[in-house]
C-alpha cells in the first residue's frame, strides 16, 4: 500500500499515514538507516501505541541497534499541535522493546517521523557499543591528518619557505609562521629588529642538517617515533634553547624510558644542566634505591672531576638518604 512507504533523509524517518480508523493496526515497510531495516507499527485501542523496532534478521540479532532517538506525531489539518516525544534511548531487538503510548485521537491522516541522535552497534559479549556514523573525535581525526599533510608537504617541498636554517653541515628552508607559533624564542626573532629579520636567516650551527630536520618536522607535527629517537639528545638541547616545553618534557620521558649503567651518568649530567627533575631523580633512584651505583664505580671518579658541585652535594644527600641507619 502507498501509505506503508517511509521516506528517509539523512538522520531522519518519516511515515504518512493517509488512512486510519479507530481501531485498527499498520505497520510500515522497512526503512534504512544505519545498517539496520527498521519499521514503525502503530495501534489503536484506548491509546494510540506506536512502535519502532529493527527487521528481524541476522544484522539485528548479532549487532542489536543502541539508538537515541525522539519522536513527533502530528495531523496533516491545520491548527493541531505537534505531539514530541522526550529524548529516548534503548537496546532495540524487537517491536516490544519501544513503545510510546499517546492518549490522542488521531484519525483519518497524519505523519510519525522520527529523528535518531545517534545510533550503535551494541556488541553482544558486553563490551563498549560501537557508532554508526562518524563521531566528531572521527572528524576530528581525519582533519588533523589532512592538515599533518599539507604541513609535510610545505616542509619537504619549501612551498612559500620565508626563512633559510644554516645548520653545521647544510641549509634547510622553513616557514616563520611556523617557527613563530612553536617557539617564543623564534617568534622573538621576527618580531623584532634583530639579523634573522632582517636577513630571513637562522645561524643553528651546534646542530646536524640531520638533527635540525628532526626539529623542523616536530615543529610541524611529522616526526616519526625513530627520527624521535635517534637525535632525542639534540632535540632536549634545542628545547631547551628555543623554549619549546612540549618538546623539552617529551625529550625528558624518552630519556628516563631507557636508563642502564652505561648512560646514566651521562643522562644525570644532562638532567643537572637541562633542570629536568624527573629525570634527574630517576637517574638517583637508579643508582642508590637500586644498589646500581656499584656497577659504574670506574666511571664514577671521571664524573666527579667535571660534575657541578650542587650536583655533587645532591649525590652525597641520597647515599645520606638510602644509607640512614634504621
Amino acid at each position: 500500500m502507498a501509505d506503508s512507504k517511509v521516506e528517509t533523509i539523512s538522520r531522519l524517518a518519516q511515515w504518512r499515514i493517509e488512512n486510519f480508523g479507530p481501531c485498527s493496526y499498520k505497520k510500515s515497510d522497512p526503512f534504512k538507516l544505519g545498517i539496520w531495516n527498521w519499521h514503525f507499527s502503530i495501534e489503536k485501542n484506548r491509546y494510540l501505541y506506536i512502535r519502532l523496532f529493527p527487521e528481524p534478521s541476522r544484522v539485528s540479532k548479532e549487532q542489536p541497534p543502541l539508538a537515541r532517538f525522539v519522536l513527533r506525531v502530528s495531523s496533516s489539518g491545520p491548527g493541531r499541535r505537534p505531539y514530541i516525544s522526550p529524548v529516548h534511548e534503548r537496546l532495540l531487538r524487537t517491536s516490544e522493546d519501544f513503545v510510546w503510548p499517546l492518549d490522542s485521537t488521531f484519525l483519518g491522516r497524519f505523519i510519525i517521523d522520527v529523528e535518531f541522535l545517534d545510533l550503535k552497534i551494541c556488541p553482544l559479549n558486553g563490551g563498549e557499543a560501537s557508532p554508526v556514523w562518524p563521531a566528531d573525535g572521527l572528524m576530528q581525526s581525519v582533519s588533523t591528518q589532512s592538515t599533518l599533510r599539507c604541513l609535510s608537504r610545505m616542509l619537504d617541498e619549501g612551498i612559500h619557505a620565508d626563512v633559510t636554517i644554516n645548520t653545521a653541515d647544510g641549509t634547510l628552508r622553513a616557514h616563520k609562521a611556523i617557527l613563530s607559533a612553536t617557539s617564543p624564542v623564534f617568534q622573538s626573532m621576527f618580531n623584532h629588529d634583530l639579523k634573522e629579520k632582517e636577513s630571513s636567516t637562522i645561524h643553528i650551527k651546534d646542530m646536524s642538517l640531520e638533527s635540525c630536520m628532526a626539529l623542523l618536522s616536530y615543529l610541524y607535527g611529522t616526526i616519526k617515533q625513530e627520527n624521535f629517537w635517534k637525535h632525542r639528545l639534540a632535540l632536549l638541547g634545542a628545547a631547551n634553547r628555543y623554549d619549546i616545553a612540549d618538546l623539552k618534557d617529551a625529550c625528558e620521558e624518552s630519556l628516563l624510558e631507557d636508563i642502564n649503567s652505561t648512560n646514566v651518568l651521562a643522562r644525570l649530567q644532562e638532567a643537572w644542566l637541562y633542570q629536568l627533575n624527573t629525570l634527574k631523580k630517576g637517574c638517583l633512584m637508579y643508582l642508590f634505591d637500586f644498589g646500581k651505583i656499584y656497577d659504574v664505580r670506574d666511571e664514577v671518579n671521571d664524573f666527579f672531576r667535571h660534575a657541578d658541585r650542587d650536583l655533587m652535594m645532591e649525590m652525597f644527600q641520597e647515599v645520606l638518604t638510602v644509607w640512614k641507619p634504621v
